[in-house]
């Protein structure tokens, strides 16, 4: 499995909530350069970075924390829509389709506001951080008030956006996105967007990149990067002005390509080409950009991929939730395509999960196992993901790197058996979001023993957040 290491110039800062004193860490086990090593302990300094990483400390130094468990960079959820967590249990009922289940999250959408969503994402957030995620990628198009009334601060979503991840505690790539139109249309210059899309449109791309322009996140733990939703909402003639702000800051770029064979269909019909040719026709694709879904593609779409350096997030329980289908991972991992996972919709939140559904839902499409192995799906979950979401430095348990970490029980019902050859299987094959039990970001604990350290009942402020969301 390939990964890519990226930099993002945008910020350099450590942690939320400024930096920790120095602590130690002692884990009981933890993963090391693909190997799991026991009796390890973890200094991290000031400026909330691994320091020294010595193995074979039999006992915990005086005065350092305990980990329990197998110890695991942090993971990274790399497509997030933090708001689609409110449908949650409702849009599983009955059957449809895509786009039966994209109604109901527009009638989701036209309830937010800067306050009702800052409480929804830092709920989500909190979630997320109990699952052992450090850092997300918010693929973000609510922009703006129904019906395309701009908010006093045009960027209010975004601060929301960023204050929630903040407070919950974990790291943020907000991938501001482009939605400019409803369809591609029939000469391909877009079809105007929907009353309920309204409030996703800046009108065009470059009104977006000058909002866009004026954004500065609040706090270290908080980077930016731009999207392009897909063809289907950014007209061909728009997709150079939002690649070209992306390349000129050095930023993540992110979009969802080929979820659907209608979106293929279409714009067969009105460019003669496929998603991926007309985005590489663009200069949308290349090695700081992030595919997300990519299930649809041809034998040609996947050499592009390849050959252009992009990167594809796969999001395989909200693949299977939506009956989108199962997208060609291991031929684009042979082509060269990093990869990384995304919790998408949230129909769970949980990246092991993700990690093991990417193998097992190839074993039934293609009735072989072993495509990859535990460590190089583990690896999709970590590096893959920091690097598509511009925080290379997060990425592994090695000095200097972001004291980024996560602590998986090994005596749950799910995890407990013989240790004799502990490895990333355990993690990958066994555990689940419940078994996690500290999560620790730049050194501060996040989640400690089970419960986060910030938000004091996250179910409740699940429940009340979107309790709120209901006409």
């Amino acid at each position: 499995m390939t990964t890519r290491t990226r930099t993002n110039p945008n910020a350099t800062g450590p942690d939320p909530g400024g930096a920790p004193a120095e602590k130690v860490y002692w884990c009981e086990h933890a993963w090391l350069n693909g190997t799991v090593e026991p009796d390890v302990v973890l200094e991290v300094t000031a400026q909330g970075r691994l320091g020294a990483i010595r193995t074979g400390v039999q006992a915990p130094p005086p005065g350092a924390v305990t980990l329990h468990g197998l110890t695991l960079p942090g993971l990274a959820n790399a497509h997030s829509h933090a708001f689609h967590r409110a449908l949650r249990g409702t849009v599983q009922v009955g059957s449809g389709t895509f786009w039966t289940w994209r109604e109901t999250m527009y009638q989701t959408a036209s309830l937010l506001t800067p306050d009702s969503y800052y409480a929804l994402a830092r709920a989500v957030y909190a979630e997320m951080a109990l699952a052992g995620i450090t850092c997300v990628g918010e693929f973000h198009y609510l922009h703006h008030a129904p019906g395309g009334a701009r908010y006093d601060d045009p960027n209010a979503m975004s601060h929301a956006l960023v204050a929630a991840a903040a407070d919950a505690g974990i790291r943020i790539t907000l991938l501001d996105t482009a939605y400019l139109a409803s369809g591609i249309g029939r000469k391909g210059r877009g079809e105007p967007p929907t009353r309920q899309q309204l409030r996703f449109s800046d009108g065009s791309a470059q009104e977006w990149a000058e909002r866009l322009g004026d954004f500065e996140p609040d706090g270290d733990h908080a980077r930016v990067g731009a999207a392009v939703h897909s063809v289907r909402a950014v007209p061909a003639r728009e997709l150079h002005t939002v690649a070209e702000w992306a390349e000129q800051r050095g930023a993540p770029l992110h979009v969802h390509l080929s979820e659907q064979t209608a979106e293929n269909e279409a714009c067969h019909s009105v460019h003669g080409l496929t998603p991926t040719a007309l985005l590489a026709e663009h200069g949308v694709l290349g090695p700081r950009t992030t595919a997300v879904h990519a299930t649809h593609l041809t034998t040609d779409d996947i050499r592009t991929v390849g050959r252009t350096g992009t990167g594809v997030c796969m999001c395989p329980t909200t693949e299977r939730d939506l009956a989108d289908g199962i997208g060609p991972a291991p031929a684009l991992d042979r082509a060269g395509a990093g990869l990384s996972l995304g919790s998408d919709s949230h129909a769970v939140i949980d990246l092991f999960e993700e990690a093991r559904a990417l193998e097992l839902n190839e074993r039934l499409a293609s009735r072989t196992r072993g495509h990859w192995t535990a460590g190089q799906l583990l690896r999709a979950a970590t590096e893959g993901g920091h690097a598509a979401l511009g925080w290379p430095e997060a990425s592994r348990l090695e000095t200097g790197a972001l004291a980024d970490f996560v602590t998986v029980a090994l005596d749950s019902v799910r995890t407990a058996g013989p240790m004799a050859r502990l490895g990333a299987e355990t993690a990958v094959f066994a555990a689940t979001a419940a078994d996690v039990r500290h999560t620790v970001v730049g050194g501060r604990h996040v989640v400690r023993d089970g419960s986060h350290a910030r938000v004091d009942s996250v179910p409740k402020a699940l429940t009340e957040a979107i309790a709120a969301l209901r006409p």
